[in-house]
């Protein structure tokens, strides 16, 4: 099966992508069922690898860098090395643990090279001729940079199910790298990284279907978001505003019981008689706040509370 792929923009080399003609390959039979559905969690996990990107390349082009995930894809392997008509192509196996299953880093090997000629301080230039095989400086590099990938590789793995990722030996021939036949159905994932304006250069690591298949319930389980952390200037503003709501809070000093029939044939002049004890209680609105003793405070009749009758959580 093939993902949809999103809107291309310019910079986003496509890929050729044809009918789902592998789809038996991939369920294991013409009436089998593709274990992985529509993958949208290892795309999910892709776009969080892709977020680290940055940290790994900067410290080598030595500019700004953009990285992001492209549409994934499940293809015969077959189809796959002919769709990378490099004349140079660097290919890096990440062995998995558990498991033992080995994953393929896949680059450019211009890139590699670019990226060797940096290091050492120039300006990223290429040879006049590319070679056929990688030198050892280059094979040094790029066990440093699929090392520096790997760390956070398992980091984007890790809501999903704990993986480790080891890299080998930097080869120019994929059989050297991984024992994948040419039927073998490989998930890919290509992720791009453009330094400043420049031309992306991509990145794909290979995930054999069989390598991933004990991992088959977790990449079928949702992933859940972490729930983002509200932002700190909105929350001050909010508890400001909630803080400045003004309540009414009296005290009643006394109440008194008269029957409908005085009540009726009360006149101006009459006294109703009160008593009241030393506590008063402290209202907010309807709710019973605490009791108090009336007092006087800065020359104005006031309540001294006592005793707290409930806790404002409450109110």
């Amino acid at each position: 099966m093939v993902n949809t792929p999103a809107t291309p923009t310019p910079e986003r080399r496509q890929r050729a992508r044809p009918p789902a003609a592998h789809a038996a390959a991939l369920s294991g039979g013409a009436g089998g069922h593709n274990p992985f559905g529509d993958l949208h969690t290892l795309q999910h996990l892709s776009a969080r690898f892709a977020r680290s990107l940055r940290s790994v390349f900067e410290p080598l082009l030595r500019q700004d860098v953009r990285a992001w995930a492209e549409p994934l894809s499940v293809q015969r392997f077959a189809d796959y090395r002919g769709e990378r008509t490099e004349k140079l192509i660097a290919w890096v196996p990440l062995r998995i643990s558990p498991g033992g299953s080995p994953a393929l880093l896949v680059m450019d090997g211009r890139f590699v090279l670019r990226l060797l000629d940096l290091f050492f301080g120039g300006a990223g230039a290429l040879p006049a001729e590319l070679p056929t095989e990688f030198s050892p400086a280059a094979e040094a590099l790029a066990a440093r940079l699929a090392g520096s990938l790997a760390a956070p590789l398992a980091a984007a793995w890790e809501p999903v199910t704990p993986l480790a990722f080891a890299p080998g030996k930097l080869e120019a021939i994929h059989s050297l790298a991984a024992d994948l036949d040419a039927d073998d159905a490989v998930v890919a994932t290509r992720f791009g990284v453009a330094a400043g304006d420049g031309k992306p250069e991509l990145i794909d690591l290979l995930y054999p279907l069989a390598s991933l298949k004990p991992h088959a319930p977790s990449l079928t389980a949702k992933v859940a978001r972490a729930a983002a952390a509200p932002d700190p200037a909105w929350r001050g503003a909010l508890t400001r505003a909630a803080m400045g709501v003004r309540f009414p809070v009296r005290s009643v000093l006394a109440e008194a019981e008269v029957p409908l029939s005085t009540l009726m044939n009360l006149k101006v002049g009459d006294v109703i008689p009160i008593c009241f004890g030393t506590q008063v209680p402290v209202m907010v609105g309807a709710d019973a706040l605490a009791t108090g003793t009336v007092g006087v405070s800065n020359g104005h009749a006031a309540v001294k509370l006592d005793r707290m009758t409930r806790p404002l959580e409450d109110l």
